[in-house]
């Protein structure tokens, strides 16, 4: 099936893009309430760090280590907000660019249409590399969120729960 010759081709290869840009925004917004979780907690840990005169050693260590996991995932989500922004970015110009190639090849027959299709075709993988990339980090974010939760679980059952 020629893609110029069939609407309803083109129509996929415009809607496409756009759903994923739809989906991307979404996801955008989720990292971004993420990364302010995080510094949150960030600032919180090193306020008590900052302001605790105790001498609880185990306690001042467990705050150290789960500001370095705050850092951590904060550079993470960083990264994948980063990555999500690229791939908003590649799906807007997968769109516009299917969308002029298509236009184009209804009144030409030259290569400018083929040529912005590919180009169109080019950004909308570089836009899916990117929300794979964004997607991995997010993944590994959970992973440190869940590995804090479980040593301070186990902390505090070694300790009888109180």
């Amino acid at each position: 099936m020629d893609v110029q010759s069939s609407p309803l081709a083109v129509l996929s290869l415009i809607v496409a893009p756009a759903v994923l840009t739809n989906a991307a925004s979404v996801l955008a917004m989720s990292t971004s309430n993420r990364l302010a979780r995080a510094t949150d907690r960030a600032r919180e840990l090193a306020r008590q760090l900052e302001g605790s005169a105790d001498t609880d050693a185990p306690q001042r260590a467990r705050r150290l280590r789960e500001l370095g996991s705050a850092e951590q995932r904060s550079l993470m989500l960083l990264s994948a907000l980063r990555s999500v922004y690229i791939a908003l970015g590649g799906f807007a110009c997968a769109a516009l660019f299917a969308l002029l190639g298509s236009a184009l090849a209804a009144v030409e027959t030259n290569g400018v249409s083929q040529a912005l299709s590919t180009v169109g075709v080019l950004a909308g993988l570089v836009a899916l590399a990117a929300l794979l990339h964004g997607a991995i980090m997010l993944v590994r974010e959970t992973r440190i969120v869940v590995e804090v939760l479980q040593q301070r679980a186990a902390e505090i059952r070694a300790r009888g729960g109180s």
